[in-house]
């Protein structure tokens, strides 16, 4: 059973969430929260696997509790931010404090619980296209994370296709190796960019310039 904890300012909002998700068999709603100030304490008592947060709150923002989460807990629980627009900053500001990827408000709904269950196993939500349009305005400005990582060519490789939005399993059909190969690759791209996930990675990798948004 995956654990999910709502947290959106609009009441309409978190019902219509609620009913998606606990209308599957393999996911629960446990809990919700209506600002960003309530996610810490919620999280701890809680302990969601997934946290769908609202972006913009009117006392604390899906950013800064984001942000928050990512610092106060070990194993923080996998964070997607839901949002009216995709070019949002905010947005890819979220992503950058370390949440695993976001969604529409208007994704149906077969789409969300298929999101819910991705980020659960490990997976980032990318959305090439608006990655890319947000990256193209920030680009550099974090100083290039990649100098002196010593990536291999396999993995520089590996890393342009997952911020092409590829799958473990769709690299490993293109690059013609076997899953298991690609996860260890993956692996080591993570630990020698220290970004704790998939997302983290894919932004180093534009905003250092190693991947130029098209």
């Amino acid at each position: 059973m995956i654990r999910v904890l709502l947290v959106d300012d609009e009441d309409l909002i978190r019902v219509g969430l609620r009913a998606i998700i606990d209308a599957e068999p393999d996911l629960e709603v446990v809990g919700e929260a209506r600002d960003g100030a309530e996610v810490r304490p919620l999280a701890g008592s809680l302990v969601p696997d997934v946290i769908l947060m609202d972006v913009r709150m009117s006392t604390v923002d899906g950013i800064a509790a984001t942000r928050d989460l990512v610092t106060a807990f070990p194993e923080p629980p996998k964070i997607v931010v839901i949002t009216t627009f995709e070019n949002d900053d905010y947005v890819y500001d979220a992503l950058r404090a370390g949440a695993s990827g976001f969604l529409l408000k208007r994704t149906p709904p077969e789409q969300i619980v298929g999101a819910i269950r991705q980020v659960a196993r490990g997976d980032s939500l990318l959305f090439p296209a608006a990655i890319r349009n947000l990256a193209a305005a920030r680009a550099r400005q974090a100083g290039d994370a990649l100098a002196g990582a010593g990536l291999t060519e396999r993995e520089a490789e590996v890393l342009r296709l997952m911020a092409a939005g590829l799958s473990n399993a769709e690299i490993a059909e293109q690059l013609f190796l076997g899953v298991q190969t690609v996860k260890t690759h993956v692996g080591n791209v993570l630990g020698k960019l220290r970004a704790r996930d998939r997302t983290q990675a894919v932004i180093a990798a534009f905003e250092s310039g190693f991947v130029v948004p098209s």
